[in-house]
């Protein structure tokens, strides 16, 4: 196992650092997990970028301080406001046919057992008109959405990876908001929900740990080789 931590200089080559995760996991066989806090961006999905008033999302979030990220995998819109944590799993397969339904299910289990373990109150599924809408996600047992999880599949590695809404609700409901009011998605601003409004954990570090612990065992743990994001090689951005 193989477990990379940090954040990258930019937007893109954090995006190319995860790429690099999943080819590598493809090419020699080995897993890799990585849990961290991305610059202050709102990722948009495919249907974002063809949606009617794209154009007026991009400079509303610009006008708040946020980087705008095209994706190619996971639903609409979503924002990182400098307090988000994202994590990445990058899984070898034999076969890419197969799996599918069982890693997205691991996936919202190991986000289950690290928000229970830091003593949030979590379960799967998600309230009505949330962000990102998705039948993956996990949200606060009596609030609001707080992760929801994606998969990129290729030919012989897949990657599972979402986020967890760590603090900064406001944020979230001050950006969001305008984004899925432009591109005409039902939102209900009280779906969005936070594990420091919950009586969580405000450090996003402490949640980065936790997920580790979930999805890897720890550093601690024999066969779990920490490097730093720096250290990745990193692929073109373009191919992220």
């Amino acid at each position: 196992m193989r477990l990379v931590r940090g954040r990258a200089a930019t937007p893109e080559e954090d995006r190319a650092a995860t790429a690099a995760m999943l080819s590598r996991a493809g090419d020699t066989g080995v897993e890799a997990f990585r849990a961290w806090t991305p610059h202050r961006q709102v990722a948009f999905g495919r249907r974002d970028t063809h949606a009617d008033g794209y154009d007026r999302v991009r400079r509303a979030a610009r006008d708040r301080g946020y980087t705008v990220v095209e994706r190619s995998v996971g639903g609409r819109a979503v924002a990182y406001t400098g307090s988000t944590v994202a994590f990445a799993h990058a899984l070898p397969l034999d076969d890419p046919r197969r799996g599918l339904s069982g890693r997205y299910e691991a996936g919202v289990d190991g986000v289950l057992v690290a928000l229970h373990d830091l003593g949030v109150d979590a379960v799967r599924g998600e309230p009505a008109a949330s962000f990102c809408p998705g039948e993956h996600s996990v949200r606060l047992r009596d609030g609001g959405k707080v992760s929801g999880i994606a998969q990129r599949v290729q030919s012989n590695a897949a990657l599972v990876a979402g986020c967890v809404l760590v603090d900064g609700r406001a944020d979230l409901v001050d950006i969001l908001t305008p984004v899925y009011d432009t591109l005409g998605i039902s939102f209900d601003p009280a779906s969005v929900g936070t594990l420091a409004a919950a009586g969580g954990p405000e450090a996003p570090g402490q949640v980065c740990r936790a997920l580790e612990r979930a999805f890897l065992g720890g550093p601690e743990d024999a066969g779990v080789e920490v490097v730093s994001v720096d250290d990745v090689s990193l692929p073109d951005p373009t191919d992220a």
